[in-house]
């Protein structure tokens, strides 16, 4: 079985939702490949491309408002390209294409969960996120509650999403850089660590948006040109590509069979609701939200995300289909010249390999320089929406009750993305050999378990007061970390146990309604002068939420 196959296999759906996001795939490959000039050469041209518009942005970067939300001044489209880069990391495009690969069918309906988080998304939450919130989603789940409280718990549970995001990011990016540029462990950590420092200290937002932006339109490009120059040996004929993969694939006519992946219906609907509404929670999506100018734009945001996320999507399924064929049957491709053995660089690499079948040494270079280009990206937007937590809400909400200057608010965030660089060279460091496919799986499930519940009842149900909304937070959190600590991927795998104490993999099925349950018992019970008032300013909020009056509006530049 090849690596994909045996991560799979042994941590359940944990492992499988690290495939589309950081570390999974890439993890427990050590091998240091040879140097690959250019890929390094490509990526120094990113580098400097992204320093040019730090400093330029480090210009523009003036307020808090400039720094958390880039004065409030991306346009739609923009938004929606660095949502998109945001969403779409390297483990995306190596992990889903080697799915497809290997399970076929499976691999694109694995693709739709992640997908499926999008119309909520639109149709719920992007109007009313823009026009309640100001700098991060506590803004919101705050807005009538005790702002103390609500912000330290929300702060709490996005540092959490924020810091196991983080060590899966850096674990990949070192392996990823290991197999694909020939450098030391080490040294890419530091290098990831290093320059996501500089983007979000020096430039902020702006920084941060435009190298998502720039990220998403070489990902993208980079992924056309591979999908269309595979397609060219199959007269651009997906029938044809179809039947000869069919022809060739182990799995024959069930390649484009559903289900074989996760045949326990309870796993499936588990990963189905944490990929889902884990998108809706995840605290560095949520705070793109407000660097539009207004809630028609934070729409078309969704919007044209959604079509980039899609198009992609589709393009790695058909890079996954044409691998079969184009890496499969060649030998070139195999430790040992055999055909259906190992992969060289393991299982993961098979839309490398596709591209230089397809382009050369150029085109590989030029894929692996996005791929590293994507980890940075999406390191700088993490670090970004933990130290706002740090800074915006913990420092000038909660310790200093809305009394401190916009410069001191500023320097204490750029003191945060320092030590939160220095924690997560740290911990990729520490994590190297370490199974991490479960923190991707406890991101989500926190997600979609602290975050999304408080945050959907703040913004649609009068009833929610001060102690449901900690209530629901709190258990939420803590029951989304027990669910996957008693779970066999770390009770098992990790720890050393002999059996897992809670079956399945996937925390949100569980952990989400005990969520929404105290919530609600706790809110209803609390019978406070504090509730009441709460409850009254709803019709405040509902109006605000509608119309967008008093929202925070564009800087000028």
């Amino acid at each position: 079985m090849n690596r994909l196959t045996r991560i799979a296999a042994a941590a359940g759906l944990v492992a499988a939702a690290a495939t589309a996001f950081a570390g999974g795939p890439l993890e427990g490959i050590t091998e240091k490949q040879a140097t690959n000039w250019h890929a390094i050469i490509m990526f120094c041209i990113f580098v400097a491309m992204t320093m040019g518009i730090t400093y330029w942005a480090a210009s523009r970067t003036k307020s808090t408002s400039d720094f958390y939300t880039a004065g409030g001044g991306i346009t739609g489209f923009q938004n929606g390209l660095a949502i998109a880069g945001d969403y779409m990391s390297a483990a995306t495009l190596l992990g889903l294409t080697a799915m497809v690969y290997t399970q076929g069918y499976d691999g694109y309906i694995y693709m739709l969960c992640f997908f499926a988080g999008w119309p909520i998304i639109l149709f719920l939450m992007a109007e009313r996120l823009r026009n309640l919130g100001k700098f991060t989603f506590s803004d919101i789940t705050a807005y009538r509650l005790d702002q103390g409280k609500v912000r330290t718990m929300a702060a709490i549970s996005s540092l959490t999403v924020v810091c196991f995001y983080l060590i899966a990011q850096m674990v990949g990016a070192g392996q990823l850089i290991k197999l694909l540029f020939g450098l030391d462990y080490n040294t890419a950590i530091f290098a990831v660590g290093i320059l996501m420092m500089v983007y979000v200290t020096f430039g902020g937002m702006v920084a941060t948006t435009w190298v998502q932006i720039i990220k998403a339109c070489m990902l993208l490009s980079g992924g056309t040109l591979v999908m269309f120059l595979a397609m060219s040996q199959f007269d651009f004929s997906f029938t044809k590509l179809l039947e000869r993969a069919t022809a060739v694939h182990k799995l024959g006519d069930k390649l484009m069979y559903p289900g074989a992946l996760l045949k326990d219906p309870v796993t499936a609907i588990s990963l189905g609701l944490g990929l889902m509404f884990g998108t809706a929670g995840l605290p560095h999506i949520l705070m793109r939200f407000f660097t539009v100018t207004d809630a028609k734009e934070a729409r078309k945001s969704v919007l044209y995300a959604s079509g980039f996320v899609a198009y992609f999507f589709n393009v790695i399924f058909l890079m996954g289909l044409a691998g079969i064929l184009i890496v499969g049957q060649n030998p070139e491709f195999f430790e040992g010249g055999t055909v259906g053995g190992k992969l060289i660089g393991g299982g993961n690499m098979v839309a490398m390999h596709l591209a230089k079948a397809v382009g050369g040494n150029m085109l590989l270079g030029f894929l692996a320089a996005v791929a590293f280009a994507t980890i940075l990206a999406v390191v700088s937007g993490l670090a970004l929406a933990g130290a706002s937590a740090i800074s915006h809400d913990i420092y000038a909400r909660v310790i200093m009750k809305g009394q401190a200057s916009e410069a001191t608010e500023i320097r204490v965030s750029k003191i945060a993305t320092i030590c939160l660089g220095a924690v997560a060279i740290v911990l990729g460091i520490l994590f190297e050999k370490q199974n991490i496919a479960f923190m991707v799986g406890l991101a989500f499930g926190v997600a979609a378990a602290a975050n999304f519940p408080v945050l959907i009842l703040s913004m649609y149900w009068k009833g929610l007061t001060t102690r449901g909304a900690l209530f629901g937070g709190y258990g939420g959190l803590v029951s989304a970390v027990l669910f996957v600590l008693f779970s066999k991927s770390v009770w098992v795998d990790v720890l050393g146990n002999k059996a897992a104490l809670f079956p399945y993999t996937q925390p949100a099925l569980f952990a989400m309604p005990i969520a929404f349950l105290l919530a609600y018992i706790f809110s209803k019970t609390d019978s406070s002068v504090r509730a009441g008032q709460e409850i009254e300013a709803f019709e405040d909020q509902y109006v605000r939420a509608q119309t967008g009056f008093g929202a925070a509006s564009a800087s000028n530049h």
